[in-house]
């Protein structure tokens, strides 16, 4: 029959131990990696979402001040520096003449 002695069972416990030490090593390494992946995706997912509606609501802004006239353009720029609007009379314009 087979029998183990004392350093037998020792070196075979010793590698089972390394063998598992190395093995969790690797699974730890595997799993930080893709769940790094992951995490970089989604957040390249969160980027170009946030991109687009910018985009979207720039346009929507470009859609808006060009259907604006000057006078308005002014005005709409001036109140938001807190500076008088009387600076825009100038580009009102002369009256139109009705016949």
């Amino acid at each position: 029959m087979f029998s183990l002695g004392i350093f037998d069972t020792i070196k075979m416990g010793t590698s089972a131990a390394a063998g598992a030490l190395v093995a969790g090593a690797l699974g730890y390494a595997i799993g930080h990696w893709k769940g790094d992946t992951q995490g970089y995706n989604r957040r390249v997912a969160e980027v170009a979402a946030a991109d687009v509606k910018a985009e979207l609501e720039r346009k929507g802004d470009n859609a808006k001040l060009g259907g604006m006239s000057d006078y308005d353009l002014c005005v709409s720029g001036l109140r938001g520096s807190g500076l008088q609007i009387d600076a825009c009379e100038q580009l009102r314009g002369l009256p139109e003449k009705q016949p």
